[in-house]
């Protein structure tokens, strides 16, 4: 990302795109509730999103949040797709933006996500989604969904520095280095224990994961497997 201070790129909240429906007619009113929505996630958890408690903070009636969101399962989904979505946009500027090939890519790519679990709303956010994910199929879905989308840049990244791996194999190691980085947000996240520790542990993440893509094989991963 030539010309850009990586350290200093901060992950929008919410990245929200155009819906068809309503949308042109209350761009505004679409959005505040999804920001409002997001708010009610990080301060109070998954339970506390419901249509009286946004149209109370958006100072709506339940009627106009129903106009945009027929039912929590949509504002939910379109709550994620904007989220997910903030996150493709620092990937893309990564790939498109970087000129001295996949290993600084790679690089960029662990700083951003590791300085964005030093968010108050990525600690609160992810981990209420996981434990929600264990009780709830929807949820299960989304989330699953949702990291399938995070995960494509990172195995573009390993397809440049590895193209030796099959997809199956290089989808496993872009799962173990997102798995990685993920879990280290109940430990290094917002207020977290380790969170004075989290430039250290950003560059360890980053020596290991460019030796780790770089030097594993097949017959590596294979040996594993047996």
């Amino acid at each position: 990302m030539e010309g850009i201070d990586v350290e200093s790129i901060t992950v929008k909240d919410l990245k929200i795109t155009r819906r068809d429906e309503g949308y042109s007619r209350g761009r505004e009113g679409y959005e505040q509730i999804l920001h409002a929505s997001l708010n009610l996630l990080v301060d109070e958890g998954y339970k506390a999103i419901s249509f009286r408690r946004i149209a109370k903070a958006c100072d709506m009636n339940v009627g106009n949040v129903t106009y945009y969101f027929k039912t929590k399962e949509d504002l939910i989904r379109q709550l994620l797709d904007a989220i997910i979505s903030s996150y493709e946009d620092e990937f893309l500027k990564i790939m498109t933006l970087t000129k001295r090939g996949p290993e600084r890519q790679l690089e960029k790519y662990v700083t951003v996500i590791i300085n964005d679990i030093a968010t108050r709303k990525t600690t609160r956010v992810f981990p209420e989604l996981w434990a929600l994910a264990n009780h709830d199929a929807f949820i299960a879905e989304r989330v699953q969904e949702m990291y399938d989308r995070a995960r494509v840049t990172i195995n573009k990244i390993i397809t440049e520095l590895n193209p030796e791996l099959s997809d199956e194999e290089r989808e496993t190691v872009a799962l173990f280095i997102s798995a990685s980085m993920e879990g280290l947000t109940v430990f290094a996240g917002y207020e977290k224990p380790w969170a004075g520790n989290r430039a250290f542990l950003k560059n360890i993440a980053i020596l290991t994961f460019t030796n780790l893509v770089k030097t594993i094989r097949s017959k590596d991963i294979q040996k594993i497997r047996s």
